[in-house]
């Protein structure tokens, strides 16, 4: 069973990360567990992280699948739409690897031939647990991103 060091979590998650979900060609048993995190047993908002409709309000993408020709354009799309510094967090090994689907004709691969990528989370699908985790590890990098963004006087890179 997968444990976790709550006080450990406490002190990466001082602030909020806010998260936009998109499936780009999942079976949806990676996006059941992200909803899974909403429910009174995991209730990732108490860590301070939401789901938001619009991917102008976050400061996250959770992709969950590998990306298919019909959703490479549009991902690349809601990718742009994220305003700056953001991360891109990839939930499952479909996503990370393209799995079984990798030699499929209608893929162009894991989302890292897409986008770059921040965090992975592997598991088929991952657990809650693990997707707790996967986002603290993007809160962090997250936090590294604002800290190079105030050094360089407010020139970004993504």
């Amino acid at each position: 069973m997968f444990k976790m060091d709550i006080k450990k979590e406490l002190g990466i998650l001082p602030k909020s990360i806010w998260a936009f979900h998109c499936n780009s060609g999942s079976c949806n048993g990676c996006d059941i567990e992200i909803v899974a995190l909403l429910t009174p047993r995991y209730d990732i908002e108490r860590f301070g992280m939401k789901l938001v409709g619009s991917p102008r309000h976050a400061d996250a993408l959770l992709v969950t699948g590998p990306v298919t020709k019909y959703m490479t354009d549009r991902l690349r799309r809601i990718y742009a739409q994220i305003p700056g510094p953001k991360v891109v967090v990839v939930v499952g090994n479909c996503g990370a690897s393209g799995d079984v689907f990798y030699k499929s004709y209608n893929l162009d691969g894991p989302v890292d031939n897409i986008l770059p990528v921040d965090v992975y989370v592997h598991g088929c699908p991952p657990r809650p647990e693990a997707i707790i985790d996967g986002v603290t590890k993007a809160i962090v990098k997250l936090e590294e991103k604002r800290k190079e963004l105030l050094e360089s006087g407010g020139v970004s890179n993504a």
